[in-house]
């Protein structure tokens, strides 16, 4: 069974999660961090939705318009029909300006016959903290608090306002719309408006779709992840969610449970990597200054995560009165993790600011800016990289010398290096060239077990962590080196299990890990494609894909027996991973035809 059955809507400023039978169970207005208006997601006695109810006579099914955002799920009996088609506008004005408001369109098409359905419309504001009250107001319905923090929304509808404000049932006759917004609306709201609407928002993104570039493999897949990642983008400062949810759990009934509505500056190398691959560099260029101007210039005060208007203080709270998705408490906003010290962000910024000078043209200024940034995290390596931290996994107690972190501290410098050459600024060259050298042989002497064959998640420890694959990939290790290889085989005798990854197996803060955290997954099959075994690598692709949901999406993590999606959804970094994995095999693969081939006469044998 898969219960995040779930469909995204968005559009650069919010997001709203649709279930597969059409109720919108999920939304923050008017920002993606803002408090929710519907959380049945987090509880489903209070948390608010928005559905339509019909008779066990009708079959439900549900896909994207192609190329798009725009959800569309079908209500159909032997009688009648009809479809529900979701989205949030977005489309560019005259002006040039993009027209997003905190809005969600919800339009009916009349398929055939007369159908009968109730309008379940029940939000619950400000996270459902305090009662919501919902009345008519001629025009529109209001919901509203009078208690605590005060906020309103507004239902505009063609339908008879008092027969949906008390579920009455309503046979459909002809087309009808629902705009949702958080805003009282200053123009009267139509039918023929909530259309137009409609059709801006679809060319929208077909056009941008257009401009994705396109790939002999997986090209469906790849479109589908780079539009789930376009709706995660904030468009007022281009920062990228992590995942527009808080506090699903990585296991049903534990406590892993995290708000994820942040930009974690850990992924920005990857955002900026693969949207420009992708042919999206407004995108990529967009969150790349947003990285930029996060980046103090001259002390060391830098987080590993940000609100999405670049806000420091992400203090953590919990929301008692919320059961929690399937009784998975507790339920919390804001993230503790953001005071952690955690040494590979340093090396990730140096990835992001060398990416810049590779991909994208600077100006004298921004050059001699980001090169006093260069020099301020080289030195700031220089002092710290020999000390513990957290890690990427971020344990929340024990400090320690994770080899991902010191990895990610030899990324700085060596990224700090070839920026010089690109600069022809010979300033520290050498100074940095030992300091490379330096850290890369306190790795390759202390990361590595020889008991294990294999680099193992930190200094004197046999305990094998999935992040060590990505040696590879940051050009510390050759893809042919025996220590890699064996490191590869090592962490799928240790990590893999029923053809997902563990992040590591040893004990942390919260017990021993129990759900495979999808990314690592991805990174596996990229690390077995990169050693030769490619025809095993796009088999194990091909049944990863098979555990997305009805529509393509990912979590941040799925059981191991049942396949079943957990964490918050959806996760940025897995359809950042999805992509990266397909385009390797794309640029890998010398035809289609030949490597299916090849597994068709493997299946024979």
């Amino acid at each position: 069974m898969n219960t995040l059955d779930y469909g995204l809507i968005g559009n650069c400023k919010s997001a709203a999660l649709i279930s597969k039978k059409g109720s919108l169970d999920w939304c923050c207005l008017p920002n993606f961090n803002s408090a929710s208006v519907f959380a049945k997601l987090l509880d489903k006695n209070i948390g608010g939705s928005f559905s339509f109810e019909v008779d066990d006579n009708y079959s439900i099914s549900q896909k994207y318009l192609w190329k798009t955002n725009i959800l569309c799920t079908t209500f159909s009996s032997e009688e009648a029909a009809f479809q529900v088609i979701d989205f949030m506008p977005r489309y560019r004005e005259e002006n040039g300006s993009f027209y997003a408001p905190p809005d969600i369109v919800r339009f009916i098409y009349l398929l055939k016959g007369k159908p009968k359905l109730r309008v379940k419309y029940e939000p619950r504001l400000n996270y459902a903290k305090e009662e919501t009250f919902t009345e008519n107001h001629r025009y529109y319905l209001k919901s509203f608090t009078r208690k605590g923090t005060y906020d309103s929304l507004y239902l505009y509808t063609s339908l008879d306002l008092d027969e949906v404000l008390n579920g009455e049932e309503i046979s459909l006759t002809k087309n009808v719309y629902f705009l949702l917004g958080y805003h009282e609306k200053l123009r009267e709201q139509n039918l023929e408006r909530a259309y137009l609407k409609f059709q801006r928002t679809k060319t929208y993104w077909m056009n941008w779709s257009e401009e994705t570039t396109k790939f002999p493999f997986y090209g469906e897949e790849i479109s589908r992840s780079a539009l789930v990642l376009k709706a995660m983008s904030y468009q007022k400062t281009g920062a990228v969610l992590a995942a527009v949810t808080t506090s699903l759990p990585e296991t049903i009934g534990e406590v892993r449970n995290w708000d994820y509505r942040f930009c974690w500056i850990r992924d920005a190398s990857m955002v900026i990597k693969v949207m420009n691959s992708l042919g999206h560099k407004e995108s990529a260029e967009h969150f790349l200054q947003f990285v930029i101007n996060l980046i103090p210039h001259k002390d060391e005060k830098l987080q590993i995560m940000y609100g999405i208007n670049g806000e420091k203080e992400l203090t953590e709270h919990i929301l008692d009165h919320l059961e929690g998705y399937e009784g998975s408490k507790p339920v919390r906003i804001g993230n503790a993790a953001y005071i952690q010290k955690q040494n590979d962000i340093y090396g990730i910024l140096m990835e992001v600011i060398y990416q810049q000078f590779l991909q994208f043209e600077t100006t004298l200024e921004n050059s001699e800016e980001l090169w006093t940034i260069v020099r301020g995290i080289v030195r700031i390596v220089e002092e710290h990289w020999r000390q513990p931290d957290k890690g990427i996994w971020e344990f929340r107690t024990e400090e320690r010398h994770f080899t991902f972190s010191k990895l990610l501290c030899w990324v700085a410098v060596d990224r700090a290096v070839k920026i010089g050459e690109i600069l022809r600024n010979g300033i520290n060259d050498q100074k940095w060239k030992d300091l490379r050298k330096e850290i890369h042989d306190d790795i390759y002497e202390n990361g590595w077990n020889d008991e294990m064959q294999a680099y193992t998640q930190s200094y004197g420890s046999k305990d094998l962590d999935a992040s060590t694959l990505l040696m590879e990939n940051y050009g510390f290790i050759k893809a042919k080196d025996p220590r890699y290889i064996s490191t590869v085989q090592a962490t799928e005798k240790e990590l893999c299990y029923n053809g997902l990854l563990f992040r590591y197996k040893n004990q942390d803060d919260f017990g021993l890990p129990s759900s495979s955290f999808t990314i690592c997954t991805f990174w596996f099959i990229n690390s077995l494609f990169k050693i030769g075994e490619r025809e095993k690598a796009m088999k194990m692709f091909d049944e990863l894909l098979s555990y997305s949901n009805h529509l393509g999406l990912f979590s941040e993590d799925l059981d191991f027996e049942t396949k079943r999606l957990l964490g918050n959804f959806p996760q940025a970094y897995s359809h950042l991973a999805l992509i990266e994995t397909a385009m390797n095999f794309s640029h890998g693969m010398a035809s289609e035809a030949q490597i299916r081939a090849l597994l068709s006469e493997e299946d024979l044998l």
